[in-house]
């Protein structure tokens, strides 16, 4: 999966939708152009200190999963994607995948895939994924604390909370695009999904999977400066037919 996508949903909708109980801070707004680092909305089940019951909450995420034995913020970027094959094992991710997993919505990620040109030179046309019919793309994620060491831990500001994205072989309907593409969770498998109690990682693999039902169209290159964000970034382009670009 490539480093970007959009999320536009309100805050009302993602409670209604998500069931959500408590909402942790205000969410960041729509946002067409989702790069590394940005805030983004994140799904996630968390004891209650009070009820000491479990509760779904709406919370701001930082894209760029760090460590929580990172020296750093920096390494973030480099770790906006989990790869299914070794999330279970790789040091960065295998604790959240046993114990915090996130659901992370979107419209849907872009993809950048390399066209031949008249002349003989290529270019790298973007493309958006999307569920056709408008839903809510479901990305399966991992979330993280970091405590920053410089700072006083009862410093709120000491705390970073950071999530990742799983990725998986892209199906055949994108495949053409792009090689990886981000896994889904279906709505019937979200609490199980989120419930940190849930640490068989067999059972875990099971809840997961892709999305064969993906629309992608070209739009405009525009969505390659991330000081760009607005709609009409997802917007098809209307002077290229789409069948001449596979």
């Amino acid at each position: 999966m490539c480093g970007r996508y959009a999320h536009s949903a309100t805050e009302a909708r993602l409670v209604e939708e998500f069931e959500i109980d408590r909402v942790i801070e205000p969410l960041p707004g729509p946002d067409y152009n989702t790069a590394p680092t940005d805030q983004v909305p994140a799904v996630l089940t968390r004891v209650d200190h009070d009820s000491g019951r479990p509760q779904r909450r709406l919370a701001a995420l930082r894209w760029g999963l760090v460590p929580s034995w990172a020296k750093d913020v920096r390494i973030g970027p480099r770790m906006i994607n989990a790869r299914l094959e070794t999330v279970a094992q790789k040091p960065a991710f295998r604790k959240a995948f046993l114990a915090r997993r996130c659901l992370l919505p979107a419209d849907g990620y872009y993809e950048w895939r390399t066209l031949e040109t008249p002349g003989g030179k290529s270019r790298k046309q973007p493309f958006f994924i999307h569920h056709p019919d408008q839903q809510t793309f479901v990305m399966a994620g991992l979330y993280e604390f970091w405590r920053d060491p410089a700072r006083d831990p009862e410093d709120p500001e000491a705390w970073v909370r950071s999530c990742t994205v799983i990725t998986t072989d892209a199906t055949d309907s994108v495949g053409h695009i792009h090689d990886r593409m981000p896994l889904t969770v279906p709505q019937e498998n979200w609490t199980d999904w989120l419930d940190p109690e849930l640490q068989d990682p067999s059972a875990v693999f099971e809840l997961i999977g892709v999305s064969d039902q993906l629309e992608a169209y070209p739009v405009s290159p525009a969505v390659g400066n991330v000081a760009n964000n607005s709609p009409e970034l997802v917007e098809p382009l209307p002077s290229e037919p789409i069948d001449t670009l596979w």
